[in-house]
């Protein structure tokens, strides 16, 4: 579908970041730097040009790439400016700097004092990668000649813990930088573009991920079904190729951190199963995988939450879309490719109800969070699950006041998702059970049910996913 849908509050965020440029700063400093993270293909870069292009003012948008050489940016970077709208833009078709403290200096010349003007450097953890020297030499002429004018400069990058360091203390852009996050479109933001259901909607975030690209291809009011059986069978849609560039970018070369992720994307949650799946690998190689995919924010580590310390850790796949198409897209590329992409399609159908009961559980209590006061016991701060070793019990979710070892548990609920079938007395006994094993609970603690086919019992609060998507809007 064409048209720019959601980003309201990211595109109000940058107008005002602007309109601090445009009314000055103190002491003559009226410029602006903004650091903005987010997932590959998240949107980042899509949102940015839809806001120059709205503000209508000056700017440069330049998009570094896995360039072998500092001097091969620097020649990419010469031609972007070039091809600028900025007033004075021709100083670099005289000149070609040779280094970035003169590029930036050159590039300071070319910006409008009169007015504000916008400077986009996308994808600056490669900028960074070929010239580690480059993000000193980027803050020490912002200091002396880009604060000095009329500009918002913007980098932006997908490398979640590189940008998200840049601001810390004792690195060279500590506190001269706003720092934006821009996550995937919401459910509500899916609905907005699919023309589906509540509940429909929740099967096509599941699916995207909230990836704009791929959202873009899905039909207004296509069900699931009649989305993944064209989208599956063709190896170019957006579908499949965003994954394998995403994990391709992240892992350009064969990496034990990237077996890992494909063992934890299969569905494995624990480190011993998580090993075996990665072909046995020692403790040390696995701790040191985990690690890097953690501090990447591609695998969240999750504890239980109760009132008692737990060591059970639980690794999952932090984004929807990927965790989609490790589990059944990225292991059957190669039979898609040769044209049999029924097979895969089959796959996921037989699948899916399985599949979608795990995947939606992250996603409902992200929704829990979003709850306005009142819908949820006061004082409860975090929402999470709760489990042991062998399951028993394993709670959906638990709700309290710090995580991930509670002083209170204020609520436990459990979440059915399945169609036609609501949550009924047999759910009602099997979750009063589970409260009862849960450390800091007793029969005081209230419960909720979120189910897709609503409730049939009293004496516990229903959510519906008309109510989850609401709370997503609010």
């Amino acid at each position: 579908m064409d048209g720019f849908v959601g980003r309201d509050r990211e595109l109000a965020q940058l107008s005002r970041m602007l309109g601090r440029v445009s009314d000055g700063g103190r002491a003559g400093r009226p410029g602006r730097a903004l650091l903005m993270r987010g997932r590959r293909r998240v949107g980042k870069s899509r949102l940015v040009e839809e806001f120059v292009e709205r503000a209508g003012v000056p700017h440069l948008f330049f998009t570094a790439s896995a360039q072998p050489t500092a001097a091969a940016d620097l020649a990419l970077f010469g031609e972007a400016v070039v091809g600028s709208t900025l007033p004075d833009a021709s100083l670099f078709a005289a000149q070609q700097p040779r280094t970035w403290d003169a590029a930036l200096t050159l590039l300071a010349a070319a910006l409008p004092t009169d007015r504000p003007s916008v400077v986009v450097l996308d994808e600056m953890p490669y900028l960074i990668a070929t010239d580690p020297g480059f993000e000193g030499t980027l803050q020490k002429v912002f200091d002396r000649e880009l604060s000095r004018r009329p500009v918002l400069l913007i980098c932006i990058g997908s490398d979640l813990a590189m940008m998200e360091a840049l601001n810390d203390y004792g690195r060279p852009f500590h506190q001269r930088a706003t720092e934006m996050v821009i996550p995937p479109l919401s459910p509500t933001d899916v609905q907005a573009m699919v023309g589906l259901s509540a509940a429909e909607a929740f099967d096509a975030f599941l699916v995207s991920g909230g990836l704009p690209l791929i959202l873009d291809e899905w039909p207004v009011g296509a069900s699931l079904r009649d989305y993944l059986a064209d989208a599956v069978i063709d190896p170019t849609s957006a579908l499949l190729v965003s994954g394998e560039r995403a994990l391709a970018a992240e892992f350009p070369a064969p990496t034990q951190a990237g077996v890992v992720l494909r063992a934890i994307g299969s569905g494995e949650r624990t480190f011993s199963s998580i090993a075996r799946a990665a072909g046995d690998l020692p403790q040390a190689s696995l701790t040191r995988a985990l690690r890097l995919l953690t501090d990447k924010r591609i695998v969240d580590a999750s504890l239980p939450l109760s009132t008692k310390p737990s060591r059970e850790t639980r690794y999952a796949i932090a984004d929807p879309y990927l965790r989609f198409w490790l589990s059944f897209l990225g292991p059957h590329l190669p039979e898609i490719e040769r044209g049999r992409g029924d097979l895969t399609l089959a796959r996921i159908t037989s699948s899916w109800t399985s599949w979608r009961g795990r995947a939606i559980e992250p996603v409902v209590r992200e929704a829990l969070r979003r709850l306005p006061d009142g819908y949820l016991p006061e004082g409860t701060a975090v929402v999470g699950g709760y489990w042991t070793r062998t399951n028993d019990p394993e709670i959906d979710l638990v709700g309290a006041d710090r995580e991930p070892i509670a002083k209170r548990i204020t609520v436990v609920g459990s979440v059915k998702w399945l169609e036609n079938r609501p949550f009924d007395v047999h759910d009602l006994n099997r979750l009063l059970l589970h409260r009862s094993r849960l450390p800091g609970a007793d029969e005081q603690v209230p419960l909720v049910a979120v189910s897709r086919s609503g409730t049939t019992v009293e004496g516990v609060r229903a959510l519906s996913a008309e109510d989850l998507l609401a709370a997503y809007r609010d």
